[in-house]
């Protein structure tokens, strides 16, 4: 190659940029020339034909060209500033306006044109743009910013639109043809898929809106299809691996474990345990993802499932996100599997050293059945004797490597993930692509509906009393904040802050505690504890309680500034509550300040089905934080959006599975520069399949 290979050769040798300006880029993941050109725009800007602002209607997104007359700026209230320039345009005077841009007076000296993009509105008889874009017109060098439709790219401090445009467009001059394509042809072909060299120079300048959506398109396609390849590949080496070990037919453990429960499993359950069962007794390791809504009984098929390796003298992992839940775990575990004769363990982080080494020994000598842990459970010292199952609840809080971490603590054991976030079907098909699937999707028969309020702030003392009351007849209540302190910078109410005022005002004389990620394990451990028995009546948390905590006596749910959450994660808070045979309430208190809080409260109160919320929820959101905390599971798109790119991800995973299907190696010479394209992909962290 010419002048070095993009991927590698760092952005501070691109003409002009140096080693200043690519620290700064580095704040956008700007590294390499490639970073640089797959650094693609946010929209477009079209100046290769201006329309009078006399011809458009209040409301239009404009672009025009305007002259500076005169520029002043006022202060109407605190924390607004106003700048207001009169611009000569072509047919007479407009005004632009920019908010609370305090530094922006002092560019706009009179005679200064510049292009001004942004909203149309009528002003006391008078035209205005309020100025969402814009760029000072210089003599000569405005090819790329001027007269065309211009790339409004991602920014960051120091680093101008001007200078990006700069920047890309000499990095395509000098390192374009070192691109090859990689896509195959019939991939191209059969997808109508503009080619690599060309969608690079129309995403970035492109000629027409139609070859911009083009080119757009194909890098959409692009790496939607690395990623579905990837898990294709994956999914077909999974199949092809053998199993060491094979189950005893006795069940006699699951038997008597079913025989003590005290109910009848429903009929999902049944057909999901089943569907579990037949590929634990398949030659191959299973890797099954089972979804169930809050309160589905999944807790109960994971111990059938780690019971079939007990049952055969093998041992079995439970792996989950938080103590709490594990010890959740930990205490449900023992409670039921001790009398059957079952060693289950609980390894946390935090345990003494002695007792550590201790249970690491017995876990290596097979001593142990069943170990419960956190990410704990990944660390190199703890070793197993025969694993064969590895549950991992709550999926979602892992990264797919970490589920890859415990299970290499196995030799191919069967993987069985859960979650109670219900997955809607484009990410599930996306995230999840090398698993099969299981729902539990019925409730056990009996369960009431949580009743579902929404109140202002204002009212929060009367719902507090309602609390009260409740306490009262002998029932438990949770409250629930989003931060555990008081912040300068979030008007916010903190559990610390809340638990204060409760005990001192609504909830005086009852017993009230405090529960919060940054607490002692120890503690956080007794104040559960303690909830769980009845000693407290009230818990006031922060969203460490989401997940797996279990209080049937528990009615009441109040969620404080409940739009700061995500439906998902406001489902999950809902479903610790209406456990037992008491109605059950869940009481929203919000500032409805944005109109997707207020769609998140109206499903909250219309729904009570995880998966319509988890729908909803990534119509509102969007893929990137369906449980209100980031995706760690999740692929991280420059461009695509599974929301509005359904169609293309439906082609992305036909055309991979295609492609794996007719060579499971892709050892076909054609497929040279797809390998190392997905090489680079799964090392820039968009995915986890490595070609070796």
């Amino acid at each position: 190659m010419i002048n070095g290979d993009p991927y590698v050769t760092q952005v501070k040798h691109v003409k002009m940029i140096g080693p200043r300006r690519a620290e700064q880029l580095a704040r956008l993941n700007v590294y390499t020339v490639h970073d640089l050109l797959y650094h693609f725009p946010r929209e477009y800007i079209d100046r290769s034909r201006l329309i009078s602002l006399y011809e458009r209607k209040p409301g239009d997104m404009v672009t025009v060209v305007g002259r500076v007359i005169s520029c002043q700026e006022n202060r109407p209230r605190p924390k607004l500033t106003v700048t207001k320039a009169a611009m000569e345009g072509d047919r007479g005077l407009f005004y632009a306006v920019w908010f609370n841009r305090v530094h922006i007076k002092k560019m706009l000296k009179p005679g200064t044109r510049m292009y001004i993009s942004g909203k149309l509105v009528k002003g006391f008889g008078n035209l205005e743009v309020q100025v969402h874009d814009f760029e000072i017109i210089t003599t000569g060098g405005d090819s790329l910013h001027a007269g065309r439709i211009v790339p409004v790219y991602p920014a960051t401090g120091g680093v101008t639109q001007r200078m990006l445009r700069t920047f890309i467009h000499g990095a395509l001059e000098e390192w374009l043809q070192n691109y090859r394509e990689f896509l195959p042809r019939r991939v191209l072909d059969g997808e109508d898929l503009m080619i690599l060299s060309e969608a690079l120079k129309q995403v970035h300048f492109p000629d027409s809106h139609a070859l911009a959506e083009r080119a757009r398109r194909r890098f959409v396609f692009e790496e939607l299809f690395l990623f579905q390849l990837q898990l294709a590949l994956l999914r077909r080496n999974i199949v092809r691996v053998e199993k060491p070990y094979r189950y005893r037919p006795s069940n006699e453990l699951i038997k008597k474990y079913i025989a003590g429960l005290g109910f009848n499993l429903t009929s999902a359950q049944r057909r999901v345990v089943r569907e579990i069962m037949e590929d634990m007794e398949s030659p191959h390791p299973m890797h099954r993802l089972l979804q169930g809504d809050v309160g589905s009984g999944k807790t109960v098929v994971a111990i059938l499932t780690l019971l079939k390796a007990v049952e055969s003298g093998l041992q079995g992992a439970l792996m989950a996100p938080t103590e709490v839940l594990a010890e959740q775990h930990y205490l449900s575990l023992n409670r039921s599997l001790a009398p059957l004769g079952v060693r289950v363990a609980l390894l946390s982080g935090g345990m003494p050293v002695k007792d550590r080494r201790s249970m690491l020994e017995k876990i290596a000598m097979g001593e142990l059945s069943i170990v419960v842990g956190t990410q704990a459970l990944l660390q190199d010292d703890v070793v197993f004797n025969k694993l064969a199952v590895v549950v991992i609840d709550e999926q979602h809080r892992f990264g797919v490597r970490q589920r890859g971490s415990l299970q290499k603590k196995g030799v191919c054991p069967d993987l069985l993930i859960m979650t109670a976030t219900p997955i809607p079907r484009t990410l599930s098909m996306t995230a999840y692509g090398d698993l099969d699937m299981s729902v539990i999707d019925a409730l056990p028969p009996g369960r009431q509906p949580v009743r579902t309020y929404y109140v202002a702030p204002g009212e929060l003392p009367r719902v507090f009393s309602f609390v009260a009351r409740q306490v009262a007849e002998g029932r438990q209540a949770y409250v629930v904040c989003p931060l555990v302190e008081e912040s300068e910078h979030l008007d916010l109410q903190a559990a610390e802050n809340l638990y204060q005022k409760l005990i001192e005002n609504e909830l005086r004389g009852y017993r009230v505690a405090l529960l919060h990620g940054r607490m002692k394990r120890a503690d956080k451990e007794q104040v559960m504890q303690q909830f769980r028995s009845g000693q407290v009546d009230v818990l006031v948390s922060t969203t460490v309680i989401e997940v797996g905590v279990d209080v049937p006596n528990a009615s009441v749910m109040v969620i404080v500034d409940a739009d700061r959450f995500g439906l998902a994660q406001l489902h999950q808070l809902r479903g610790r509550v209406g456990r037992g045979g008491d109605q059950a309430h869940c009481i929203l208190s919000a500032r409805l300040r944005s109109r997707e809080a207020a769609e998140r409260i109206k499903a909250m109160k219309f729904s009570q089905d995880g998966f319509y919320l988890a729908e909803k929820d990534l119509q509102i959101r969007g893929p990137g934080d369906i449980a209100g905390v980031r995706q760690s599971g999740m692929p991280e798109f420059r461009l695509a959006n599974l929301i509005r790119d359904r169609d293309l991800l439906q082609a992305a995973r036909r055309q991979a599975m295609a492609l794996v299907n007719a060579d499971p190696e892709l050892r076909a010479g054609e497929y040279h520069y797809l390998r190392l394209a997905l090489e680079r992909y799964s090392q820039r962290g968009g995915g986890y399949y490595h070609i070796g």
